[in-house]
C-alpha cells in the first residue's frame, strides 16, 4: 500500500543518483542528492520497522 509506494518511489530516486553518480555528477563537497537519498532512504527503513513491528508482532 502505502509504504509499498515511499519504496518504489526511493528505488526511482537512488535510481536517479546512481544515474547521476556514473555521469560524474557528484563530487566529495557537493553530494547533497546522495545525502538526501541516503536519508529518505533511512526513514523508509525506520517506517517498515515500526509498521512491521506494531502490525505484525503486537
Amino acid at each position: 500500500g502505502f509504504h509499498g509506494c515511499h519504496v518504489f518511489s526511493g528505488v526511482v530516486y537512488l535510481s536517479a543518483v546512481l544515474a547521476r553518480a556514473l555521469a560524474g555528477a557528484y563530487s566529495a563537497h557537493q553530494n547533497n542528492g546522495v545525502e538526501i537519498a541516503a536519508l529518505y532512504w533511512h526513514f523508509v527503513d525506520l517506517i517498515w520497522i515500526l509498521v512491521f513491528t506494531f502490525v505484525y508482532l503486537l
